[in-house]
């Protein structure tokens, strides 16, 4: 029996590399999620310049919270933790650099295109087409590392972090692929492969497990390993580890239609995702529980250690959040709290609480080690510690309770069966306090944010001329036989003398893997193969026609500024909805639209029946002004729409595109630059006939005002002439 040893050394200048993005990237999100809570407190933080409105910056922020900090810190604890439960120093170095790099440069990308307009307009997915190919080289890449590691590892088992860290790298990559194919129109202009009902069912599969397998896997993975290597106990049951994981894994992937109750989706695809968000509940909980209950009997190291209060706290807003969001998935508290700002403080207490905690906890346990000098002041982590810990929660209290006061005006009838707040401004004007109270606890967090980022700099100005380069021995794989039932590296997990089927499959990380695929993917054709079949079934309407070429260019504008950040496009089959905005929403209605624009939040009033509604002086004016029609709106201006010229040449190609996603286009699709300039210069003469500003026929904001014309009045039938209402009906009123 071979007794060789290897003697090797682990690759922590690539960990402290991903340390530094995270705080970094970390700051500017952070940073940016202050100054969009400052542009809905009061509209002059948008500054009157069209790259720093809400529309374009919301999306750079969710993108840099997520992608940027979240990522770098889970590549930070993936890193370090993974050479050291496989005993064996990541598979190529070239890879892990080319990893960090790339994943920073698509960030870069992602930093300079969306304030430029440049978006996909899904939810968390959206860059545009090249960043989406840089992400699946770069996350192969990471992948290949990965799985190199585990091959050549020196640890027979692979331990629980490991299963966490292969569930995400796995759905991740299969999420991204198939929520981003998509058919170019330009450098950086794309339409989505699926329309209306199935593009969002496919969004909200992808923007529902995104959360799941970016935001929550990989961190349970660091929970699994930080905490206890932190609290110097083991994990408290391997057994909840196992249900834990593997419930997890197929039950999450089922619940992402739940976002679409009440909408023109078939109701029972959102009726299943909600009953697999339920079941959600109780794994999550699982996850929580092993999390504390690690902690048994170490009470008093939490007491003075501020690495396990953030850990306690990151768990405690896990459980938190997991218990939220199947309740929020039953359709009776989702007809309340769905497009409020309730769902914005049930993400942020995600996003900051678990994801954010977790970080700060890990970093601080890690700096020392990686910078071999010790922290520079545990006293500031706990400063740090309290005064995020307060800002969390007035950010949380106070859009809880934004979002709970939208959702009882929204609904509210008075003594005469009338809407109680028929004006929707009025309703987001009573969210002003809150808005406040916000920026306020939002602010706290950032502070903590920089005490932080002092200390982890002040533990790094300590570190040696020249770190010390630890070398590690251990055997090979088959050096020697394995004594049954031993405990991965570091002792983390109390027993493994029961469950030895997983003892087997945890001995088989190819197989392993190829498990979590069949997991993921059984689960997710279960969904998608009937709803992509409902193609045929979803009912026509004769009257819905393909947008104009000039209408396609408007929606793009819609598009590029971001209006469906705040804007919905759906009206929900509820009394006080169709007492609001008209008839409710039908699947037919949707068959043209690549992507689907049905909306998140409604911070503005629906606009799926918008056409007609106004003349076209009123939009002109709206756009260039909001508060010259609606004088509490808090929407910020785009009078640039009136100075920017609208390339005619470019809405060629784009109904082009639509013609190979099946839109039947007639005679645009040789014609299109000459049907649109046609429509501009009558949109452009009655805007002038009824008072407006004269020359318009080649700006941008004819072009929106004639996609904004059009929403709703192919299942309405308006009279042709609505949009030519004279001048004198431009009045205040249904604004944002």
């Amino acid at each position: 029996m071979s007794t060789r040893v290897d003697t090797f050394a682990y690759d922590d200048a690539i960990v402290r590399k991903f340390l530094w993005a995270t705080f970094i990237w970390g700051l500017v999100g952070f940073l940016v999620g202050l100054l969009i809570a400052l542009q809905l407190a009061n509209p002059v933080f948008n500054f009157g310049l069209e790259f720093l409105s809400f529309g374009r910056l919301r999306p750079l922020h969710t993108n840099a919270v997520i992608f940027a900090f979240a990522g770098n810190a889970i590549f930070t604890g993936i890193y370090y933790s993974t050479q050291r439960l496989l005993k064996a120093r990541m598979f190529s170095d070239g890879l892990s650099n080319f990893h960090f790099w790339g994943w920073q440069a698509i960030i870069v990308a992602a930093a300079l295109t969306l304030p430029l307009g440049f978006t996909q307009a899904k939810e968390y997915a959206e860059l545009e087409w090249p960043i989406d190919l840089a992400i699946a080289v770069v996350w192969v890449a990471f992948a290949i590392n990965f799985v190199g590691t585990m091959v050549k590892r020196r640890e027979r088992h692979i331990y629980v972090a490991i299963w966490f860290y292969i569930a995400s790298i796995v759905t991740v990559a299969v999420l991204h692929i198939f929520n981003n194919l998509s058919v170019p129109a330009g450098p950086l202009k794309s339409y989505s492969l699926y329309a209306g009902v199935q593009d969002a069912f496919m969004q909200w599969w992808y923007g529902h497990n995104a959360v799941a397998f970016f935001l929550t896997t990989p961190f349970l993975g660091l929970m699994y390993y930080f905490m206890p290597k932190a609290a110097e106990r083991p994990v408290f049951s391997y057994k909840l580890s196992i249900l834990h994981f593997w419930t997890i894994v197929f039950l999450y992937i089922w619940a992402g239609p739940h976002h679409l109750h009440y909408t023109a989706l078939p109701d029972w695809a959102s009726t299943l995702g909600m009953l697999f968000s339920v079941m959600l509940w109780m794994p999550s909980w699982g996850g929580m529980i092993n999390g504390l209950l690690t902690l048994r009997g170490a009470w008093n190291k939490v007491a003075e250690e501020p690495v396990l209060k953030f850990f306690v706290v990151a768990v405690t807003a896990y459980g938190m959040s997991t218990f939220e969001g199947p309740m929020l998935s039953v359709k009776s508290v989702n007809s309340l709290a769905h497009y409020t700002d309730w769902i914005i403080a049930h993400v942020h207490t995600g996003a900051l609480g678990w994801n954010g905690f977790l970080t700060f906890g890990m970093i601080y346990w890690l700096a020392p080690r990686l910078f071999q000098a010790p922290l520079f002041s545990k006293k500031l982590a706990e400063v740090h510690f309290w005064i995020a810990t307060f800002g969390i929660l007035l950010y949380v209290a106070s859009i809880y309770s934004a979002g709970i006061t939208q959702g009882l005006m929204w609904r509210a009838f008075d003594e005469t069966g009338r809407l109680a707040y028929p004006d929707f401004v009025e309703t987001v004007m009573k969210l002003m306090p809150m808005y406040w109270v916000r920026v306020a606890g939002g602010s706290l967090y950032i502070l903590g944010m920089l005490i932080f980022g002092y200390n982890i700099l002040k533990t790094w100005m300590a570190r040696p001329a020249t770190y010390e380069v630890p070398l590690v021995t251990a055997a090979p794989l088959g050096a020697h036989a394995p004594e049954p039932h031993a405990a991965p590296a570091g002792g983390l997990v109390a027993s493994f003398t029961s469950v030895k089927w997983h003892r087997r499959w945890e001995g088989a990380p190819v197989f392993f893997m190829v498990m979590v695929v069949v997991a993921v993917v059984v689960a997710s054709l279960a969904e998608i193969i009937p709803t992509f079949l409902i193609k045929s079934n979803v009912p026509t309407i004769a009257s819905v026609k393909p947008y104009t070429p000039l209408e396609l260019a408007g929606r793009d504008i819609y598009i590029k500024e971001g209006c469906f950040n705040c804007h919905s496009q759906m009206v929900r089959p509820l009394r006080h909805e169709t007492e609001r905005w008209g008839e409710y929403s039908k699947p037919g209605e949707f068959v043209y639209d690549h992507p689907f624009l049905w909306g998140s939040r409604r911070i503005g009033p629906d606009l799926a029946r918008l056409g007609g509604k106004y003349p076209d002086l009123w939009h002109v004016r709206h756009m260039e002004d909001p508060r010259s029609v609606v004088q509490r709106s808090i929407m910020p201006p785009y009078a640039h729409l009136q100075r920017k010229a609208l390339d005619f040449d470019q809405i060629q190609s784009r109904v082009d595109a639509m013609v190979m996603l099946g839109v039947p286009y007639g005679d645009a699709v040789t014609n299109a630059p000459a049907m649109a300039r046609e429509q501009a210069q009558a949109i452009a003469a009655g805007i002038e006939s009824q008072g407006g500003p004269a020359g318009l026929a080649d700006r941008e904001i004819v072009a929106l005002v004639a996609y904004l014309q059009r929403l709703g009045r192919d299942v309405r039938q308006l009279p042709a002439t609505a949009s030519a209402a004279p001048a004198a009906a431009v009045a205040p009123g249904g604004g944002k």
